[in-house]
């Protein structure tokens, strides 16, 4: 990268650009390879990371059998790493090959739903749950969508360049610390007379930006705590225990976590996988 770069008139895919997803990262859809999706028993069949996207969905599921709902479902490991979002079975769930992306099985017909957001809101309206106070329900679709179009700046913006680029750049990461604290700085502000989001009630709104900007002021995301000075946020902070501590959120948080540095369930398939290791933190 120099000051004196001038863009092509057509751009061209440089395969070798460097950067920690550099192996996996292409400028056209489609599978790579042929490979099978596997199911399980249950009516929902997930395919995910614990990435903050993929966590959304994992809370959701454990907060909705916290509740009583019949919602059970196997949560199959997809490694973003290695390529298997581009698996012929995965496409044809996300033709965007992102995670994460569920089967629904629990009609007549099975029904596919990706992005993040759409399948909290079809699990929400499914039973009808964590939607909030009909009142409050644009405040929340609000919030929800306010965090889909945001994240981007927070992962791909700010995290990609100080912590996943070939190497440092001022611009880029001054760039994306600045709009990422102004996201931050959005939040304190609306928490600030709220216990939620969107009000009083625990809604998929929470579950949805919790990941992301829950982890952000524990100091989790790209171990940037310190350098985005998250503990100026305080209403945030206080929004983001009060989460944390909800055991469903504990257990989803864990789901579909590859880690040999924290607790970590490759794939879900019942109540006891997720039991086993909460057990084991207990006794720890």
């Amino acid at each position: 990268m120099t000051e004196t770069y001038t863009p092509p008139k057509v751009w061209k895919w440089e395969q070798e650009s460097g950067g920690t997803f550099a192996s996996i990262n292409r400028p056209i859809a489609g599978a790579t390879h042929d490979k099978e999706l596997p199911v399980g028993e249950h009516p929902f069949q997930l395919y995910s990371l614990a990435t903050p996207n993929g966590q959304k969905v994992t809370i959701m599921f454990e907060e909705l059998l916290a509740a009583g709902h019949d919602a059970e479902y196997d949560a199959w490991l997809i490694n973003i790493g290695k390529g298997d979002q581009f698996g012929s079975g995965f496409v044809d769930v996300n033709p965007n090959s992102k995670i994460p992306a569920l089967m629904d099985r629990s009609g007549d017909k099975p029904v596919r739903v990706f992005e993040s957001a759409a399948i909290l809101m079809h699990l929400a309206e499914k039973f009808n749950a964590f939607q909030g106070k009909a009142e409050n329900r644009a405040e929340m679709l609000s919030w929800l969508m306010w965090q889909m179009g945001s994240a981007p700046y927070l992962g791909g913006g700010f995290g990609h360049f100080y912590a996943y680029a070939p190497y440092p750049m001022e611009y880029p990461i001054n760039r994306f610390a600045m709009e990422v604290k102004r996201q931050l700085d959005v939040l304190d502000r609306a928490l600030a007379d709220r216990r939620f989001i969107s009000g009083d009630d625990y809604t998929i709104a929470d579950m949805a930006i919790w990941p992301w900007y829950g982890r952000t002021v524990h100091g989790q995301s790209y171990n940037a705590g310190e350098f985005l000075d998250v503990g100026i946020y305080k209403n945030v902070i206080r929004w983001a225990d009060e989460i944390l501590e909800r055991p469903a959120v504990q257990r989803g948080r864990i789901v579909n976590k590859v880690s040999e540095d924290e607790p970590a369930l490759a794939e879900r398939h019942s109540a006891a996988d997720i039991d086993a290791i909460m057990d084991t933190i207990a006794k720890s």
